[in-house]
């Protein structure tokens, strides 16, 4: 055998092999990646938007509530006036 054609076998051979590798390796990270998401759903965890969004939502009552709060603290000396009480 010439020396260009063992050197052409050891190519394809190299680039089978990597070509292997990179499919097992797609295919390992679909598998754990699965994995997970089964683990997650027996665990009854909450998605990460999910949380993100309830989080906004508590976050903007939070703030609601507390406005509601001043105006109805500079409302009380008005009521108070008018009902004749301190």
């Amino acid at each position: 055998m010439s020396q260009a054609r063992v050197i052409d076998d050891l190519l394809k051979a190299a680039g089978g092999a990597v070509s292997f590798a990179s499919s097992a390796r797609a295919q390992l990270h679909q598998e754990i990646k699965e994995r997970v998401t089964e683990m997650a759903d027996r665990m009854d965890l909450v998605p990460r938007e999910d949380f993100e969004k309830l989080e906004r939502q508590l976050h903007d009552t939070n703030a609601k509530i507390a406005a509601l709060e001043q105006r109805l603290t500079a409302l009380e000396p008005k009521a108070a006036k008018k009902t004749g009480k301190k």
